[in-house]
């Protein structure tokens, strides 16, 4: 779920007061008034549409997540060809304007970047998502550990004691719980040793979908869901039933490829969201951000969908 590259800015809309400007609104007598102003803007963008919703029964996370993996392979993506110093500057952005779950993976390479621009920040503030890759070719290396073999590198590289998810990546057999049981139970013991708080896995096709849904193990899906069927597990008609049985289960869903992987336009982003949030079933999405002024479109278009529905 990309849109297109390439910012060297990310301006947050609320700046602090400079000292000038303080000086000036003291001599006026209108410190009042500009700190009141500020305080108003303030209040206003953080709204629904940053509060955390549950994720499942042991995770919460922001209904608008930063998606780091578009056209991702080989420990790279669109979102680390934009450069280290590009890339933690719109990762911040979105931190700051209420974008608080961030979605990663072994295959994007993104672990590094994704710590650096949230260094200093609490723990407990953001929502993080990563996925392990098990099949053949996509990485540089030849061998694939096991999940807890992989889980113990993410930890290091991210220098954080938990992830709050921990997927099996791209699962395409309608049997795959029978052919990865022994790497969900290897990241089920780390959930109980509190290494993850929950796992689950990433679809990507309607039988592994269907799978996904009737298994007790999976805590968080990851799906592919657009109102045009662009690069989904399928038609609409047959994806979300399937979503409505696994969220009437319990399990925390996470729409993907939610643009098309990057190819509607805007009206289309628009209709499409207003979809993607008329589904019960779907708890959050992500987006495969590249430019701040995208970060601003969809959460406006949240907030405005949320308000709409009020």
């Amino acid at each position: 779920m990309g849109l297109n590259s390439g910012v060297d800015a990310a301006p947050s809309p609320i700046l602090p007061m400079d000292r000038r400007e303080f000086l000036r609104a003291t001599v006026s007598g209108t410190t009042g008034m500009l700190m009141a102003e500020r305080l108003a803007i303030a209040a206003a963008s953080h709204t629904d549409s940053e509060a955390p919703v549950p994720l499942g029964r042991t995770v919460k996370a922001t209904r608008l997540g930063f998606g780091t993996g578009m056209a991702g392979g080989g420990r790279q993506s669109n979102q680390t060809r934009l450069g280290p110093e590009k890339l933690e500057r719109l990762l911040q952005y979105a931190y700051d304007q209420g974008v608080r779950l961030f979605d990663m993976a072994d295959l994007y390479g993104t672990h590094r970047y994704v710590a650096r621009a949230l260094r200093g920040k609490p723990r407990d503030s953001y929502t993080l998502v990563t996925k392990i890759w098990l099949h053949p070719g996509g990485l540089p290396e030849r061998e694939r550990p096991d999940a807890d073999v992989c889980l113990a590198r993410f930890l290091k590289e991210f220098g954080t004691d938990y992830f709050d998810v921990v997927q099996l990546h791209c699962l395409m057999s309608g049997t795959w719980p029978r052919e990865m049981r022994r790497q969900m139970d290897l990241l089920a013991e780390r959930k109980r040793k509190g290494d993850l708080r929950a796992h689950g896995a990433s679809i990507h096709s309607l039988a592994a979908l269907e799978a996904a849904a009737a298994e007790p193990w999976v805590d968080v899906i990851h799906a592919r869901v657009n109102k045009y069927e662009s690069r989904t597990d399928g038609p609409m008609e047959k994806v979300v039933p399937v979503l409505n049985r696994a969220h009437a289960a319990g399990k925390g869903v996470i729409a993907m490829k939610v643009c098309g992987e990057g190819t509607f336009d805007a009206r289309q982003r628009a209709e499409n969201l207003r979809f993607i949030m008329g589904l019960d079933c779907i708890d959050a999405m992500v987006i495969g951000f590249e430019k701040p002024e995208h970060i601003a479109e969809f959460r406006s278009g949240v907030r405005e969908q949320l308000a709409a529905s009020r």
